[in-house]
């Protein structure tokens, strides 16, 4: 009894251990289905995938794992690291000029286009300035700082202008250019010239009297008002006038071409580009891993940490883990399941023998004692 007990014993557990499993597909007789076949785990699969999924999420995978495993001071230095050696390595190197970044995002024509763009804000900048002379006044177009000043230099202007033409007639050549004046006078007036010159004799003694009187006008209170009054008068008609009817017409087809060379020759624009950015920028690494870099790496963990929930539930993992559970064979599961609790399997086999003694001892003693 005891024997037989054990066999019982071991050989049902053993039985019902495979029957976990065993057989993997619904065995059929006809129509009939077997009963307890497939076994539970195939026959409960989809509940099994479900459960693990739904395990997986609220336990395992969870938002609060992924913060603490991702959002750490460590990553983010290594990223921050990370970033630095790319900006290091790619964009501040001495073998890509401006020209090689230009001619990889498919941009290589771009030198020819900031040319033409010159050109044309050139002409349109000097067509509005020519449209703006032609239509403003020169009262409109200055400053009115400028206007005051020039106001207060009229009465300068005046006092300088008279100071020369006093130095200039009191000079040997405003002296004979007044003996000229006087010449030329009384031959232009024939014989009544002449009779004059007969009377005064040579003309050169009316120089001197003309000079002294020339001296009086010059040094005459009322000629500097006059001149100041003359002055500020021609200055008001010309603030009125444009300037293109004050010079009249401009040539700006010339002015234009000149300043369209002058600006392309300066630019230097193909030669600028064939150095790398380090050689205008030697400190940027440092300027970024400094300013930009932490910005970047912060705001990008803060964007990833608030977004961290709503990508979990893009990714649906219950669902993931559902369909992968779905989609393993039979076989796979046992093995999985075998893999961690093989051990305790064969225990709760010999546990089947060892209480099938135990019961087939008790029966042997009953069935002494009665």
């Amino acid at each position: 009894m005891t024997v037989i007990g054990a066999v019982i014993g071991g050989f049902t557990n053993h039985i019902a251990i495979k029957m976990l499993f065993r057989p993997h597909n619904p065995i059929y007789i006809g129509s009939w289905r077997v009963p307890f076949t497939p076994g539970l785990i195939p026959k409960r699969r989809e509940d099994l995938a479900r459960q693990l999924g739904k395990t997986v999420v609220n336990y395992l995978l969870t938002p609060e794992m992924f913060r603490k495993k991702l959002f750490t001071v460590k990553n983010r230095e290594l990223v921050e690291g990370w970033l630095n050696d790319k900006i290091r390595t790619l964009l501040f190197t001495d073998e890509k000029t401006l020209n090689d970044w230009l001619t990889q995002i498919g941009a290589a024509h771009m030198p020819d286009i900031i040319e033409q763009k010159v050109d044309q804000a050139v002409a349109e900048q000097l067509d509005k300035i020519k449209n703006v002379l032609s239509n403003e006044s020169i009262e409109s177009l200055l400053p009115e700082s400028w206007e005051a000043k020039a106001n207060k230099k009229i009465p300068e202007m005046s006092r300088y202008i008279l100071e020369k033409a006093g130095g200039y007639f009191e000079s040997p050549e405003g002296t004979q250019t007044i003996k000229r004046l006087i010449d030329d006078f009384l031959e232009s007036k024939g014989t009544v010239g002449g009779m004059i010159q007969m009377f005064l004799g040579d003309s050169k003694s009316l120089v001197g009297r003309v000079q002294k009187e020339i001296n009086k006008f010059i040094h005459a209170p009322g000629t500097m008002v006059l001149l100041t009054n003359l002055l500020s008068n021609e200055w008001q008609k010309v603030k009125v006038q444009s300037v293109t009817n004050l010079f009249g017409d401009l040539d700006f087809t010339s002015t234009t071409n000149r300043i369209q060379s002058y600006a392309k020759k300066e630019l230097a624009l193909q030669s600028r580009l064939d150095k790398p950015l380090v050689h205008y920028w030697q400190d940027g690494p440092e300027w970024f891993a400094g300013n930009i870099v932490p910005q970047i790496t912060e705001k990008g963990f803060a964007l990833a940490e608030s977004q961290l929930e709503d990508a979990i539930k893009r990714l649906n993992l219950e669902q993931i883990v559902k369909e992968q559970v779905d989609s393993f064979p039979v076989s796979v599961l046992e093995d999985l399941v075998l893999g961690i609790s093989k051990k305790e399997f064969k225990m709760i086999t010999v546990l089947g023998f060892v209480l099938g003694g135990l019961i087939g001892i008790i029966q042997g003693i009953v069935v002494t004692i009665f």
